[in-house]
């Protein structure tokens, strides 16, 4: 069964709201996360020092933008992602975005479990042989504190989050000291190439799927106003630290994998507790949000099943070489996650009004045929855009669902009309 206070299948009423303080801890710790400096890694090794800032500004508003738009819809209806998606694509249709919002997180979760492994094999000198066991050991291990729910994560954000932000800055410090001041920073000459279009996606990308999905935790925000600083500062901060810290370094050190560079600099051991304390802290929400939607998917109440299954596919994947896959990964997410953030923006605030009904007080239609065309479209457009795909998924499909929802009133009208004529 749930753990108590999860509600997986139902509004979180206001005796199980929190502050400011503990949703932004749970927030920080969630996009406080190693991957997001492995794709920042990438940028620093694309771009100059200047334009590299510009597009982690830029993307990382963006992103915080749209989770804090997603927070105060969940606030206000106390319901998850996956729950507002029974009112946008319907009882049975709604299962589409529990199994793209699972499959996006659970990628997520086979990535970080194979890259902690993988990682502590090369650090420690251990035997190629020990990766895939380790593999089982920490995907098994990381789904404790989703097992434990919000409270397990409350409590390791608090210990996590300082601990790496001193760390990150210790770093960034030595890096910047190494290459001769910001001027030196200035000085160096991009390797690599990537388009700017493509590097907005990349940084929206690294947590599209966990922009859509805070709204496990961000409903259970005691206001709306809690909810859209917590997301604004958790995104624009955190996010942007990571993917700020991951390019700083990699300008400096030509290598974008962020433990190496800590290797480099002497942080051997801080890498180690870095790597496995970082990870810990947002593999527990990662495999949560995972539970969630599968809960969902099937309508069962057993969440810790759930994270316990979730946990295994997870284990499957990243022996399957989830590692390699990273940026290929991610300007997927880019397409096909935002635009059902945009479909729901659209359905709660132009259809509803900007309030829900309880989902106990209404009869809802197994498709809704508007939203998951809606969707289709967006999601399409955003994959095959050469612009930036994540604000051409939302835009697109929350303008598609607007439009049609109007065709169908019309046409809902219009016997009427000619029959007064």
């Amino acid at each position: 069964m749930s753990a108590p206070g999860e509600f997986p299948l139902s509004e979180a009423p206001r005796s199980a709201r929190k502050g400011l303080l503990s949703i932004s801890m749970v927030l920080f710790s969630f996009t406080f996360f190693t991957g997001t400096m492995f794709a920042g890694g990438k940028l620093g090794m694309a771009f100059n020092f200047v334009d590299m800032l510009w597009i982690a500004a830029i993307g990382n508003s963006l992103l915080a933008l749209y989770a804090a738009a997603l927070a105060l819809i969940a606030a206000r209806s106390g319901l998850n992602t996956v729950l507002m998606g029974r009112f946008c694509f319907g009882e049975a249709g709604s299962r589409l975005s529990d199994f793209l919002l699972g499959f996006a997180e659970l990628g997520w979760f086979a990535w970080g479990t194979a890259t902690v492994a993988i990682v502590l094999v090369k650090m420690l000198g251990l035997a190629e042989g020990f990766t895939w066991p380790l593999m089982v050991f920490f995907g098994l291990g990381f789904s404790i504190t989703a097992i434990i729910g919000y409270r397990g994560v409350d409590v390791l954000s608090r210990v996590s989050v300082p601990l790496m932000f001193v760390l990150l800055s210790v770093s960034m410090y030595i890096a910047t000291r190494h290459v001769g001041g910001f001027k030196g920073l200035a000085a160096v000459i991009p390797h690599e190439a990537m388009t700017f279009s493509a590097a907005i996606t990349m940084v929206f990308g690294t947590f599209a799927s966990g922009a859509t999905q805070a709204t496990n935790w961000t409903r259970l925000s005691r206001t709306g106003r809690i909810a859209v600083i917590a997301s604004v500062v958790s995104f624009l901060l955190g996010n942007g630290l990571m993917i700020v810290a991951g390019a700083w370094c990699a300008m400096v050190y030509q290598q974008a994998d962020i433990v190496s560079v800590m290797m480099l600099q002497g942080l051997s051991f801080a890498a180690v507790v870095m790597l496995c304390l970082n990870l810990w802290t947002i593999q527990g929400p990662t495999i949560y949000n995972v539970s969630a939607a599968a809960c969902h998917l099937v309508r069962s109440e057993r969440r810790r099943t759930m994270t316990l299954i979730a946990a295994a596919v997870g284990v499957v994947l990243a022996i399957g070489g989830m590692y390699e896959m990273l940026i290929p990964f991610l300007v997927l997410l880019g397409s096909i996650i935002p635009p059902i953030g945009g479909v729901i923006m659209a359905d709660f605030w132009y259809r509803h009004h900007g309030k829900y009904p309880t989902l106990a007080s209404v009869k809802l239609p197994r498709y809704n045929v508007p939203g998951l065309t809606a969707y289709a479209f967006g999601a399409l457009l955003a994959y095959c855009s050469p612009w930036i795909a994540p604000l051409v998924g939302i835009a697109a499909s929350a303008a598609c669902y607007i439009l049609l929802l109007e065709i169908s009133r019309r046409r809902a009208v219009l016997p009427v009309v000619q029959e007064d004529i």
